[in-house]
């Protein structure tokens, strides 16, 4: 069974597991042969042929077919969302709020990076927070008393356990904030460098973090998120001393796929670099840092 992608012109593209630039990371399990099992079949235990062998070993998938009709039915889906992403922009746009959409592995630092964040701009920018999550409260607790809005939004709960928000799930997530009371609207979408990059959830802007933990290939390993986002925060740069990371050979990664990507090296933990990324946040709203 294949996986899809959308590309950067909207079209939905099927491919096999085994195509090049599958972004996926599958762990394989490879089942032993009858002959690697003990004891092995009597002489009047009727063997199983080929085909029924693997139907029991993996199910009988014979039924299941992928093609037209279903790649159909993922183009209606990214329609759907598209248009909810235009509304939930339009909406943003009649009160005045810019919205970031920041994505990253899970453990990166996007709820640091957050809490840094609001912590410069308490007092200066009316700031609004979606917290997405799997399941918990955690990431939305670290974040209060911060100076922001919280929307807390579970994608276990009601969404099917999603890794990943759409714009249907912002929407709803919208009307938990005061829009007339914020001016910067930042999304922590749910960890995962796959699927978060194909839905538009409509914001303004897409950034992503990326740690200096996860190594110098995953621009190449993940394209359809470095090649989506504005910008590439290179979080935790305060552990290169002791990291055999090559962060030269992590850039030229990441422009081989996004050229026109920005670049901001941070330490969330230290706040090094941190007043860079506040002053692409100002760019965006387009006033001058105070």
């Amino acid at each position: 069974m294949g996986r899809f992608h959308r590309h950067d012109d909207g079209t939905v593209h099927e491919h096999d597991h085994d195509d090049p630039g599958h972004d996926h990371d599958h762990d394989h399990h490879h089942h032993p042969s009858h002959a690697d099992h003990w004891p092995p079949h009597l002489p009047d235990e009727p063997l199983l042929s080929e085909d029924e062998s693997r139907s029991e070993q993996i199910g009988d998938h014979r039924g299941y077919s992928t093609g037209r009709e279903r790649i159909e039915v993922l183009e209606r889906i990214f329609d759907e969302n598209d248009a909810a992403a235009q509304a939930n922009r339009e909406l943003l746009d009649a009160a005045g709020v810019k919205a970031v959409n920041l994505m990253s592995s899970p453990g990166a630092g996007k709820t640091m990076l957050l809490a840094r964040t609001l912590a410069a701009l308490k007092g200066k920018v009316r700031c609004g927070i979606i917290e997405g999550d799997i399941e918990t409260a955690l990431d939305a607790d670290r974040l209060r008393g911060l100076g922001a809005q919280i929307s807390l939004l579970n994608t276990g709960d009601g969404f099917g356990g999603e890794c990943h928000l759409d714009a249907p799930m912002v929407a709803r997530a919208l009307e938990g904030l005061d829009l007339s009371t914020i001016d910067l609207l930042l999304i922590e979408n749910v960890g995962n460098l796959v699927c978060p990059a194909e839905f538009d959830v409509g914001a303004h802007r897409r950034a992503m973090i990326a740690s200096v933990t996860e190594g110098e290939d995953k621009p190449l390993k993940y394209p359809v998120m470095f090649r989506s986002v504005d910008v590439v925060v290179v979080n935790k740069v305060d552990l290169l001393p002791y990291l055999d990371f090559d962060i030269d050979l992590f850039l030229n990664n990441v422009h081989s796929v996004n050229p026109r990507a920005g670049i901001i090296e941070t330490s969330a933990k230290t706040a090094e670099g941190v007043g860079e990324w506040i002053a692409w946040l100002y760019q965006l709203l387009g006033i001058q840092p105070t």
